[in-house]
């Protein structure tokens, strides 16, 4: 009897058991369930207005002097003095002295052919008057004005033939072009600056023994620059001399205006490039200084410029339409290092400001000002 009584308690909490647990599923099966909610990403913008865009194209070279000199002697002697302090860094004005070498000995032997040439001539002045009676008078008057501490003056021209081969039969043409050489070569004793600039480089020192063909220094212009860079052949027909270019320092805190003078004739085969030859003036600028050019090539109308960072595979960028991302495709017309002109695009479409990392067409977004 007692067994039956728990056996019939234990069927009875198993119904129980059973019968909560099934309304425990049913329940968890009618509750609702929970709503997905999707997030919408806030974008910034830019809108498109189209506007007339300079193309200009940006290179880079190092400045080089527009006039330079390598300073030889021609002759030999001492090195007596210099205008200023004869050493690198010393700046020099047109038509001052370099170098004055001493040129006591070169003059002593000019004098010496000089009175020899006057000996000639006063030796044969007798014989002259007795033949040639029409020329004396122009022979002596030449003897009467010679001076041994000036310059040669010219020789009288002959009267005819005859008289001209009475003259070079007593060697005075000869002594007197031996002369005129010796005289022009005594300027060679005084070196004179060709230009306004700075002594580079200084090989002697006044007292120094200078020999005929050392080189004594080198000279280079310091207001007058030149800068060489190399241009993609592709823009060869737009590079015109006399353009007008804007080079700046690294640092753009810096900048002065060029122009364009001269254009090489020849491609480089291998980088199919072409030298462009930029003048330059301006304080502040040094040869060897490293400097960034902008030429402008041409002008684009009816174009916006946008960060390269913007184009999806090069060819498109993700507008804005009623707060759904779309991809437009544009016409790059000119890439930059950093950004690129497009065409193509009406005024007012809005054009994401920055990069958004996953983006895709049909993605809800909102505008915001960041």
């Amino acid at each position: 009897m007692l067994r039956l009584i728990i056996t019939s308690i234990l069927g009875l909490l198993i119904i129980f058991g059973a019968i909560t647990i099934a309304r425990k599923m049913v329940e968890a099966r009618n509750e609702p369930k929970p709503v997905e909610t999707k997030a919408i990403t806030a974008v910034s913008v830019i809108e498109v207005n189209n506007e007339t865009k300079p193309i200009t194209l940006s290179t880079s070279g190092n400045l080089m002097a527009r006039d330079r000199l390598e300073v030889f002697s021609e002759v030999t002697g001492i090195f007596e003095s210099s205008d200023h302090t004869f050493k690198p860094g010393s700046y020099y004005r047109k038509g001052e002295i370099l170098l004055r070498i001493n040129s006591e000995e070169h003059e002593a032997n000019i004098r010496a052919q000089k009175s020899a040439l006057f000996n000639q001539i006063v030796l044969f002045l007798p014989d002259l008057k007795f033949d040639y009676p029409e020329s004396f008078l122009q022979w002596e008057n030449y003897v009467g004005s010679f001076e041994i501490y000036e310059p040669l003056p010219d020789l009288p021209e002959p009267v005819n033939e005859k008289e001209k081969l009475f003259i070079v039969g007593r060697g005075v043409y000869t002594t007197y072009y031996n002369i005129k050489n010796l005289e022009e070569r005594l300027g060679k004793y005084v070196v004179r600056a060709p230009f306004s600039g700075v002594i580079t480089e200084s090989n002697v020192q006044p007292g120094t023994l200078i020999r005929n063909g050392q080189k004594l220094a080198q000279m280079i212009s310091s207001g007058a620059f030149e800068m060489e860079v190399n241009v993609n052949v592709a823009y060869m027909d737009l590079l015109k001399i006399g353009k007008t270019v804007v080079l700046h320092s690294l640092e753009r805190t810096k900048s002065w205006e060029g122009r364009v003078v001269r254009v090489d004739g020849r491609v480089d085969q291998s980088s199919q490039t072409i030298k462009v030859f930029i003048s330059v003036y301006g304080k502040g600028l040094k040869e060897g200084m490293f400097l960034e050019a902008d030429l402008n090539i041409e002008s684009l109308e009816n174009a916006f410029e946008v960060d390269r960072k913007l184009l999806v595979e090069t060819n498109g960028l993700f507008v804005v339409q009623d707060s759904i991302l779309d991809i437009v495709q544009i016409n790059p017309a000119f890439f930059k290092e950093a950004s690129v002109i497009i065409r193509g695009l009406q005024d007012g479409t809005q054009l994401l400001a920055r990069p958004v990392p996953g983006a895709y067409p049909g993605m809800k977004v909102e505008i915001r000002d960041f």
